[in-house]
């Protein structure tokens, strides 16, 4: 049977993003004036001009998913959908050349695990005939047309497995002509987000030995042809001391807009850089000093100059984000939801879904009702994360209460929260709860709790032995009356999952790798800690991250996070995501019937899983704002850079 249910899970800062698209005219002054191109609708970003005024083609997530649209005059003009890869969940950087889009898509699946999907694209914008140009088993990104519509760069990985970056991806630049896309001619060993000013030149970003992200150009021969060779190796352009990344060149001229990152400033910012004079000109921090800009595209003749950023809490557009937020699903049976929190978990009818909220002091519990129309505070003030809804209770929340992610010394508790389902009414926003803390002081990190169908036992990670693995105790009086040790090895085991049957646990555990903290594979053991075996995914792969595992109510399958479809856009052209790689999936208990659930350039992670299709009747088109308003929080663009982009160099 296919899986079915509703899956519900969080996104790591997706949810303040509120970008909209913006463009100023590049007048040769210092006055600038600031126009929105996209209508405040969910997030829209990475954009390219179709003109010299304020037609776009862009990437939007308002349909549950990165879709290209095509905005015809300005914030207040319709959207319209353009041509694209049916079926595909993302889409990113796209470009119309010759009544033909370009586009990058990840709707094939490549052939080898560890390898991303993504591949670039062709559609007539009037036959809508889609066409690969990446060969098959090649991973492509970021594409730039050249301005005769010849000739096409990529930033490419090439047919290799991805190798487990993304600081700074092994991407090469590699160019081709649109007539022949098999025969790639390499540019750069090391290079991304090309960009040509005219036919023969091409500038790109990359990290240099130095550690300064640095914008380099390389000069094509006049001639395109088979016997490609440049006359001399890329030169570095931009100075040190200032990262530069994500270049746009402005066509027939030495200048280029690029993203800075600058010492002493927060922020990254668009300016324009001068090749020949060697000098920047300022142009977003002018207008918005305090908010971050991104991925700037120059309009086809030079005269405008446009990027994304946080659209601000006040005037036109969304400025809510819902609680919970539809996503498309590549699963008939499966209707996921993106929560405005942290740890979601659902209560036994599904009608509530508890959650936390950031990873700080204030987190607390917070319970939403399931169609997203009301939350309530159980509690705040305390650092609160990793939650379960006692299977048998609908009053019970089990719950850790500590720091985050720490040391196995670290002071962190499970809890037992009570309250009155009773008190979860419309006029009420507060309610009161009883915390029964159920290990001992001085026991180290216990974390991830997760209590048994019948509600009498909660499984647990603890490191009281100097190494994290799984103990239960009683779900009522705690390790007060006794402990029993699941697991024990010098290894992490973490993050169990309870079966709805109580027969059997599953977990994630670097045991195959006690050595290595980064990598985990699911495991699962009888509820009495015998016949622990693994769940083979990747072929005993040594390098797969798959965490935060649960079953489905059939016990037919294991949903979980992973690393299995490496990176799906340049992460240096995105705000922070600790793991960029981390994508939803579900298995069969004997490791068959892989499915890939989401795709996106984010981190998604700790899911839950009910068995009912819930909310139905929400379609995943622009009717869904009307959540928005009462049903949200105010958007307040709380985002940062990567923090692997250092200025302190």
């Amino acid at each position: 049977m296919s899986p079915r249910g509703t899956i519900v899970f969080s996104t790591v800062g997706r949810a303040n993003y509120g970008f909209d698209i913006f463009s100023v005219l590049l007048n040769g002054s210092n006055d600038f004036s600031e126009r929105r191109l996209t209508d405040g609708a969910s997030i829209n970003f990475n954009g390219s001009f179709l003109d010299d005024d304020s037609k776009i083609v862009y990437i939007s997530e308002r349909t549950g998913s990165a879709q290209i649209f095509l905005n015809r005059g300005g914030a207040d003009a319709h959207p319209e959908p353009l041509p694209s890869a049916a079926g595909s969940l993302f889409h990113d950087r796209p470009a119309v050349n010759n009544r033909r889009l370009y586009f990058i898509s990840a709707h094939e699946r490549p052939d080898k695990l560890f390898t991303s999907w993504c591949a670039l694209y062709s559609a007539g914008i009037d036959d809508e005939k889609v066409e690969r140009l990446t060969p098959y088993g090649s991973v492509d990104f970021s594409p730039a047309v050249s301005p005769s519509g010849k000739l096409i760069a990529v930033a490419s990985y090439g047919n290799r497995r991805w190798g487990g970056e993304f600081h700074d991806l092994s991407t090469e630049i590699v160019v081709f002509s649109e007539s022949n896309p098999a025969k790639r001619f390499l540019v750069c060993d090391h290079g991304g987000w090309p960009t040509w000013s005219g036919d023969s030149t091409l500038y790109f970003h990359r990290q240099s030995d130095d550690g300064w992200w640095s914008i380099f150009q390389a000069d094509l021969p006049a001639n395109f042809s088979h016997d490609f060779e440049l006359s001399a190796a890329p030169r570095r352009v931009t100075p040190l001391g200032i990262h530069c990344f994500t270049p746009a060149a402005v066509l027939h001229s030495a200048k280029i807009a690029v993203a800075t990152r600058r010492k002493g400033n927060n922020h990254r910012h668009i300016e324009i850089f001068d090749t020949e004079l060697q000098k920047f000109y300022p142009v977003t921090e002018l207008i918005n000093p305090d908010f971050h800009h991104y991925n700037p595209f120059v309009s086809p003749g030079g005269s405008f100059l446009g990027y994304h950023r946080f659209r601000g809490s006040g005037g036109a557009g969304t400025t809510t984000i819902p609680h919970l937020d539809p996503i498309s699903s590549p699963l008939e049976g499966i209707r996921m939801f993106r929560i405005n929190g942290s740890f979601p978990a659902f209560s036994p009818s599904g009608v509530f879904i508890a959650l936390n909220g950031d990873f700080d002091q204030n987190s607390g519990l917070r319970i939403l009702r399931s169609d997203g129309t009301k939350r309530w505070n159980l509690f705040k003030n305390r650092t609160t994360f990793s939650n379960c809804w006692n299977p048998a209770d609908e009053n019970v929340i089990f719950v850790s209460i500590g720091p985050v992610f720490e040391s196995v010394t670290a002071n962190v508790h499970i809890a037992r929260v009570t309250f009155n389902r009773s008190d979860l009414t419309n006029d009420r926003d507060e309610i009161a709860a009883d915390i029964k803390i159920l290990t001992e002081e001085g026991t180290g990190n216990n974390a991830f709790p997760s209590c048994s169908p019948d509600g009498k036992s909660v499984v647990f990670r603890s490191g009281r032995d100097g190494h994290k693995n799984l103990y239960i105790i009683d779900a009522v009086s705690g390790e007060s009356t006794g402990i029993r040790r699941l697991t024990d090895g010098a290894w992490i085991d973490t993050m169990a999952s309870w079966s709805p049957d109580g027969e059997t646990i599953a977990f994630s555990s670097n045991r195959h790798r006690p050595d290595d903290p980064s990598v985990f594979g699911i495991y699962i053991a009888r509820a009495d800690g015998s016949e622990v075996r693994r769940v083979v995914v990747a072929g005993f792969e040594e390098r797969e991250r798959l965490n935060h595992v649960c079953f489905s109510a059939d016990m037919e399958w294991l949903l979980f996070t992973a690393n299995l479809g490496g990176v799906t856009a340049e992460p240096v052209a995105l705000p922070n995501q600790f793991q960029p790689y981390g994508d939803l999936y579900v298995v069969r208990l004997d490791g068959s019937g892989l499915q890939r659930l989401t795709c996106n350039a984010y981190e998604n992670g700790v899911p839950t899983w009910h068995q009912k299709v819930l909310r139905d009747e929400i379609d995943l088109d622009l009717s869904r704002l009307s959540l928005v308003g009462e049903n949200g929080d105010d958007l307040k663009g709380k985002f940062i850079e990567p923090l692997w982009i250092k200025c302190d160099i």
